[in-house]
C-alpha cells in the first residue's frame, strides 16, 4: 500500500534549523552589509512564517466533519500550502530579486574582513539545512517508494511536505549560491558578484515557488489520490471474489484522507440482502486495508 511521509516531523526540523539560521544570517548581515546575506536572512524568517502556517494547517484540516463540512476539513492544508507557495515566491523570490536589482544599480563597497563573518555563518546554515533536508527526505522517501523524486513531487497528495521539500531545496541551493557570490566578493573585491549572487537567489526562490504552487493548486482544485494508490485501490476491487467487474472508480484526496465512490457488477444478486452483506463486507476491507479510505460510496450493478 502507498505510504506517506510524516509531515509534521519534516516540518518541525524545518522550522528548528530555519530559526537558528535566521538568527545567524541576521547577525552576519548586519556585521557585513552583505546584500546577499540580507536576502538570505528575510528568505529564512519568511520560511519559519511559512512552517508556522502549515503547522496551523495541518491542525485546521484535523477539524471533525459537520453539517457545513460534511466530507471534513482536510482540503484547509492545501489553502495554506498554496499560501505558504505565495509567500515563497512574493516575500522570499521578488524580495531577494528587488534587492539583488538595487545593488546592481547602486552597488556599495564592502569591507573584505567582516564577509568572513557571513561565509562561518552560511557555512553553519549549510550543514543545519543539510540536517533539516535529510530529515525531510527520510518522510519523501517513504511516500515516494521505488518513484524518482521528480515524480513524487509530480504525484503526491501531501501539499505540506511537498511544500517543505520545495523549500528546503530552494534554501540549500540559495545557500550555496549566496556563499559562492560572497567568496567571490572577497577574492576579487568587487561588491558585483554580492549583488549577481542576491539576484540568483531571488530567481531561484521564484523558480521553486512557481513549480510548488502548481502542485499545490491541482489539489486545492480537487484531485484524486496518489496514482500508485489509486491503482492498488482498483486492483483490491478486481481482486475480490464478491464484485464480477469494476465499472468505473473515482477517488478524491481530502488532506490525509480519501473518499471512494465505486460502481460494479456483483456476483451475487438473487437476494438482496446477501448481495448488500456482500458490498458491506467489501467496504469493511477497503478501509481496513487502506487507513486513510475515510468515505466509501458503492453503486452496485446486475452482472451480465
Amino acid at each position: 500500500m502507498a505510504g506517506g511521509g510524516d509531515s509534521n516531523r519534516a516540518i518541525v526540523f524545518a522550522l528548528g534549523a530555519n530559526f537558528a539560521i535566521a538568527v545567524a544570517k541576521g547577525v552576519a548581515a548586519f556585521v557585513t552589509g552583505s546584500s546577499a546575506m540580507l536576502a538570505e536572512t528575510v528568505h529564512s524568517m519568511a520560511d519559519c512564517g511559512n512552517q508556522l502556517l502549515l503547522l496551523l494547517g495541518l491542525r485546521q484540516s484535523r477539524l471533525p466533519a459537520s453539517p457545513d463540512y460534511p466530507l471534513g476539513h482536510g482540503k484547509e492544508i492545501y489553502f495554506w500550502s498554496f499560501l505558504v507557495a505565495v509567500m515563497l515566491f512574493s516575500v522570499g523570490g521578488m524580495y531577494s530579486a528587488y534587492e539583488g536589482i538595487h545593488k546592481l544599480q547602486h552597488p556599495e563597497a564592502l569591507d573584505g574582513g567582516k564577509l568572513w563573518w557571513a561565509v562561518g555563518v552560511l557555512v553553519f546554515a549549510i550543514i543545519a539545512e543539510s540536517v533539516s533536508m535529510r530529515a525531510c527526505l527520510q518522510e519523501v522517501n517513504k511516500a515516494r517508494g521505488d518513484r524518482s523524486l521528480w515524480r513524487w513531487f509530480r504525484e503526491s497528495r501531501q501539499a505540506e511536505l511537498v511544500v517543505i521539500f520545495g523549500e528546503d531545496l530552494a534554501a540549500l541551493f540559495g545557500l550555496v549560491l549566496a556563499l559562492l557570490a560572497v567568496l567571490a566578493t572577497i577574492v576579487t573585491g568587487n561588491p558585483l558578484w554580492d549583488a549577481l549572487g542576491t539576484l540568483a537567489i531571488g530567481v531561484l526562490l521564484i523558480v521553486v515557488a512557481v513549480f510548488v504552487a502548481i502542485e499545490v493548486k491541482a489539489m486545492l482544485i480537487g484531485q484524486s489520490v496518489d496514482p500508485l494508490l489509486q491503482s492498488q485501490i482498483r486492483a483490491f476491487y478486481e481482486g475480490r471474489a464478491e464484485i464480477d467487474k469494476v465499472i468505473s472508480l473515482i477517488t478524491l484526496q481530502l488532506g490525509n484522507e480519501v473518499m471512494v465512490s465505486v460502481q460494479a457488477s456483483m456476483r451475487q444478486v438473487e437476494l438482496a440482502t446477501v448481495m448488500l452483506e456482500d458490498i458491506s463486507q467489501v467496504e469493511r476491507d477497503l478501509k481496513v486495508q487502506f487507513p486513510t479510505v475515510r468515505w466509501s460510496f458503492f453503486e452496485p450493478e446486475i452482472a451480465r
